[in-house]
């Protein structure tokens, strides 16, 4: 198992066109978004500034878009081109593959948030605590993990030309629900409730939480834990369904 993560790690690090579209355009998105914002410049009622808030808005979104979308579509034509059934025939457990999949998607998102940052930081003068700073980092980039178990089973169940529309379906819905690209609370009541137990509002949940200062909520953290044993025990499920198959 170790030497297939290192493999996916290493074939990951290798697509310099994937990893440049997924590492630089979080950082211009928000470096756009926030463009004719100042740095004091508040965001409707949502207590903090508009570059504080789509700074972590944009590392989420951005760690979304390394995950979700490049795994559902790299294993769907990993599959349609034969490379899946082979490792099927070896004795890889379907927890072996998944943590693979999942190391490697984890390696996009990390400069990507990073980068976001700096870019904060740097250019449009965001200040924060060095425990805040991490806090999110570390936080942004575990909740990624969700996502990228659930581009997993989304690449395990589509066929290659159907694997990034179905991505890019759920990918840009949880994002809007989960208040990436608006204040989440100009939502509906009703709406709002719905989204709470989606993956999408937790997962920016815990950075907005750090840029009040304050922990990430338990609830959260919990919806974020169920969705990624769901995701990635049925991403192994499929694994070992095809297995029987092979």
């Amino acid at each position: 198992m170790k030497t297939l993560i290192k493999l996916e790690i290493l074939r990951v690090l290798r697509n310099r066109k994937f990893m440049f579209f997924s590492v630089i355009y979080p950082a211009v998105l928000f470096f756009l978004l926030t463009s004719g914002a100042k740095s004091d410049t508040k965001l409707g009622d949502t207590g903090i500034t508009t570059v504080m808030y789509y700074m972590v808005a944009m590392t989420a979104f951005g760690a979304m878009t390394a995950v979700l979308l490049g795994n559902s579509e790299r294993i769907a034509r990993e599959r349609e081109k034969g490379w899946v059934r082979q490792l099927r025939l070896t004795a890889l457990p379907g927890r072996g593959y998944v943590t693979a999949k999942i190391a490697s998607a984890a390696t996009i998102s990390l400069p990507s948030i990073v980068l976001v940052m700096l870019v904060a930081a740097a250019l449009k003068g965001v200040r924060m605590e060095a425990w805040q700073w991490g806090g999110i980092l570390v936080c942004t980039w575990a909740g990624s993990l969700v996502f990228a178990a659930l581009g997993v089973a989304v690449g395990y169940v589509a066929t290659a030309d159907t694997a990034r529309p179905i991505a890019m379906l759920l990918y840009f819905s949880l994002a809007m629900l989960g208040g990436l690209w608006m204040p989440f609370s100009i939502f509906p009541q009703w709406l709002q409730h719905i989204a709470e137990y989606l993956p999408g509002r937790p997962y920016a949940a815990l950075g907005q939480a750090i840029e009040f200062g304050d922990a990430p909520h338990l609830r959260d953290v919990a919806v974020l834990l169920v969705y990624l044993l769901l995701f990635a025990g049925g991403a192994a499920w499929l694994y070992r369904k095809d297995t029987r198959k092979a």
